[in-house]
């Protein structure tokens, strides 16, 4: 027998909910403004129960720290942001589905949290969601967890002058496997989420490729995830362009079908990164911008501002184009130079190879074409030989390897020659 509580707070009012339960029931309950008593319930009824929004939400709190459930083979766990996508993941899983949102970690002086995927309007939007189909839901508060798994390194990335990708971490290591524990916990034989991507068998190895509509893969952001968490993952529209969910979020009367897309790096809440970075710690100090022999050209007020290929912003007035080559932190200085000279045909990755290559293509940045390469295995991950000079390789951003649409390996770029 355990004793839980949950509070929740918004413009001004309070709700607190009190339980006692008793293995996976509910023998007692302080709940007032649920639709239904909880007495009795088990903690996966008691998730699919409404009410008033904020009881509600203080019933969210209390349930998803010790929320479990009996393994049922009809049982999918959906990872819900509130968007349409999630939404339409849901409508595929069936009247097994169980609906799951984590609440992450979000800077306070954000100027628009509310598109986040994480946001509490988001955790709300996915609740109803569920709710409106009788579903249960749970809520995960892992605030602090987000921010020391992808918010501080994001943070430190910058400080050492890299280009770090949050959200590609995120997935890789945080996200995906807290989905997946959640799934174990909930009694779900996998996990559903809305992301365009799809999943293949390679030698008994589970793997992600491409998305069927090319404009909406989303295989890069997930080319980190690990085979093992793949193994337990359903990606339902992978074969579909986003116009077709829509319509059949639509079809379904579904509140989120006319839902605008989540923002990017959603802790960053609708702000400016370099404004983040200034708050959290990374030195905003002014400093030279100068070329390769290092004749001062410029000023810049951050070099954390700065990502190699980046052409605008430097304010130079120079005989021919200008790139920013990289970001000399401990001088704080901005090295540029022509365009030629971000040509970089090694690049060294730490990360895994999911299956054994020699020869792949590379996509080194999210908006990046994939380009041929030769691929070495080493201690710590892989190096590549390019076919043909890449220009604007970041060290922090992530080499996802492709073997036709299927990705192949992983990892974060160190350095580049």
């Amino acid at each position: 027998m355990i004793e839980i509580a949950g509070d929740a707070t918004r413009d001004g009012r309070f709700a607190l909910v009190r339980l006692r339960v008793d293995g996976e029931r509910i023998v007692d309950a302080d709940a007032d403004g649920v639709a239904v008593p909880l007495r009795g319930l088990s903690l996966i009824e008691a998730a699919a129960v409404g009410g008033d929004d904020l009881v509600v939400d203080a019933l969210a709190a209390a349930i998803g720290p010790v929320f479990r459930a009996r393994r049922s083979e009809g049982r999918i766990a959906v990872a819900m942001s509130g968007g349409v996508d999630s939404a339409v993941a849901l409508l595929r899983a069936g009247e097994g589905a169980i609906g799951v949102t984590l609440r992450l970690w979000q800077d306070p002086a954000g100027p628009d949290a509310s598109r986040a995927c994480c946001s509490s309007e988001s955790v709300m939007a996915a609740r109803r969601a569920c709710h409106a189909r009788g579903l249960p839901h749970v809520t995960l508060d892992l605030r602090e967890e987000f921010r020391d798994a992808v918010v501080r390194p994001f943070v430190q990335g910058y400080a050492r002058g890299e280009t770090p990708n949050p959200c590609t971490r995120c997935n890789g290591s945080f996200r995906f496997g807290e989905l997946v524990a959640f799934a174990r916990r909930a009694g779900a034989t996998r996990l559903a989420t809305g992301h365009y991507a799809r999943l293949v068998e390679r030698a008994g190895t589970t793997l992600v490729a491409r998305a069927t509509d090319p404009q909406k893969d989303q295989s890069y952001m997930l080319a980190q995830v690990a085979p093992r968490i793949l193994a337990r993952c359903w990606f339902p529209l992978g074969e579909q362009d986003k116009t077709q969910t829509r319509a059949e979020a639509a079809a379904a009367g579904m509140e989120a079908a006319g839902r605008a897309e989540s923002q990017e790096a959603c802790f960053l809440a609708g702000g400016d990164y370099r404004s983040f970075l200034a708050r959290h710690g990374v030195p905003a100090a002014a400093g030279a911008i100068v070329d390769e022999q290092g004749r001062r050209l410029g000023t810049h007020d951050g070099a954390f501002g700065f990502t190699p290929g980046q052409r605008k912003g430097l304010g130079i007035a120079a005989p021919e184009a200008l790139y920013v080559l990289r970001s000399d932190m401990r001088r704080n200085a901005v090295v540029v130079g022509p365009h030629a000279a971000l040509a970089r045909t090694s690049v060294s990755v730490r990360g895994r190879l999911h299956v054994p290559v020699t020869r792949a293509e590379a996509k080194l940045r999210y908006r990046s074409p994939a380009a041929a390469t030769a691929v070495a295995a080493t201690s710590r991950g892989f190096r590549l030989q390019l076919d043909q000079p890449a220009y604007g390789v970041a060290p922090g951003q992530v080499a996802a390897l492709y073997d036709g649409d299927v990705v192949v390996g992983a990892g974060v770029v160190t350095s580049t020659r």
